[in-house]
């Protein structure tokens, strides 16, 4: 416990770190506030409607999904703080050309999916850098606090960016709520700013992009327990996405008084969220990857109080435990991915892990009401948590799982080519 107390401080004490975590809660907050207002904007447009506003949201999810691989090549190649701040800077004028579009009354349905488009490019380029920044500015026992810090920054920004959204269209409209999100994008890009320069981590511009996708891809499958993880989250969160997502305001309509009992069990998850957090900063296990590995156990426990119409509390209680169980397992993981595998590829397996872990998730959510009309909505629920519960247990099946241990970050790379790619083989 000194010994993560010492970690946190050390931690603090960096004013490049400060800067990064304030650069986080910042984008974060404008990230939660984009969705409300979008929706909000697209329908209150001429012939706007859930459609339109479907395809407008399909079609940034589709952008970031095409382009991450490319940002995770981009994040290696060059200076990330730089990437990350040049995304930034394309994320604030996209949103801010939203705003004039949507205040001037000039927004078509085509122009909002054009620029949803390039704001997914802008945040694809983002979030490979983002999440592999951290082992440049801080090294050691001191990573998985900076990493639990960061966690906790972003889960703040996104509870009062949502808090916020509502407030701002209701006062102020859409169109001028997505200036308010343009301005932290900006923000965010002046406090990345202040993050100390590191270097580029390698994988420099001689090699072609399908070069460099190539040996990302190589780096991503030489250790078994990262595609190991990375299948399993995929499988789980499709099981999420459709069960929690779509099904639970159903069973809320129907026994918790709709978006009111919907709002109470969200908000105690953002809590869980932050108290997760705070979890992953003092706890210190010997195997990193099997403790994840059993946290995504706790993934679905509001699945089977929702099946059982529970009363509210109980699902509150549920989603709150969920949640911590959520925030360890990718404080957790990110950190181990971070001391393993070598700096110069980070960025492109990070880019292949959201590829993996997020692709099949609308998939989840189309079936979903086609299989609970047939099954009903008790059993799909119960039937998506014992599936998520037998996947987590699954995984620790296999030794490469279950002994990867934690290791300082500058012996990453040398540890990677040992006993790590043991079980890729």
């Amino acid at each position: 416990m000194l010994k993560a107390h010492k970690a946190h401080a050390s931690v603090l004490r960096d004013r490049s770190v400060l800067a990064l975590l304030s650069a986080r809660s910042v984008s974060l907050l404008g990230n939660a506030i984009t969705p409300v207002a979008l929706a909000f904007a697209v329908l209150g447009m001429p012939g706007g409607s859930a459609t339109v506003l479907g395809t407008v949201l399909a079609v940034r999810m589709a952008s970031q999904i095409l382009f991450v691989l490319v940002g995770g090549v981009i994040a290696d190649r060059f200076p990330r703080q730089r990437v990350m701040v040049g995304a930034d800077l394309v994320s604030g004028a996209v949103h801010a050309g939203l705003a004039l579009l949507l205040v001037s009354g000039a927004a078509t349905p085509l122009s909002l999916a054009a620029l949803s488009a390039l704001s997914g490019a802008a945040a694809a380029l983002f979030e490979p850098a983002s999440r592999s920044v951290m082992p440049q500015l801080v090294e050691g026992d001191a990573l998985q606090s900076a990493n639990a810090l960061l966690k906790l920054s972003m889960r703040g920004g996104s509870i009062l960016g949502a808090a916020l959204a509502g407030v701002l269209v209701a006062t102020v409209g859409a169109g001028w709520t997505l200036m308010v999100d343009a301005g932290t994008f900006f923000l965010s890009a002046a406090l990345l700013a202040l993050v100390r320069k590191v270097p580029a981590a390698g994988g420099g511009p001689s090699k072609t992009m399908a070069a460099a996708l190539r040996e990302g891809w190589r780096e991503f499958t030489a250790r078994q327990w990262v595609w190991v993880m990375v299948t399993q989250l995929a499988f789980v969160n499709v099981l999420l996405a459709g069960s929690f997502y779509v099904l639970g305001p159903v069973v809320a309509k129907e026994a918790y008084g709709g978006a009111t009992g919907w709002s109470a069990i969200l908000t105690t998850q953002a809590v869980g969220f932050v108290l997760g957090t705070v979890v992953a900063m003092r706890v210190r296990p010997a195997r990193p990857v099997r403790a994840a590995a059993l946290a995504t156990a706790g993934f679905p426990l509001s699945l089977f109080f929702l099946a059982a119409e529970a009363p509210l509390a109980a699902v509150c209680a549920a989603a709150f435990a969920a949640a911590v169980c959520v925030d360890v397992y990718e404080v957790m993981l990110d950190t181990a991915l971070q001391q393993h595998v070598p700096p110069e590829a980070l960025s492109r397996v990070m880019a292949y892990e959201s590829l993996g872990t997020f692709a099949l998730v609308p998939i989840g959510a189309a079936v979903v009401g086609p299989v609970s009309a047939g099954a009903g909505v008790g059993p799909t629920l119960v039937g998506a948590a014992v599936l998520i519960v037998a996947a987590g247990l699954a995984v620790l099946l296999l030794p490469s799982v279950r002994s990867v241990p934690p290791v300082p970050a500058a012996s990453a790379a040398s540890d990677a080519s040992e006993g790590d790619r043991e079980g890729a083989r």
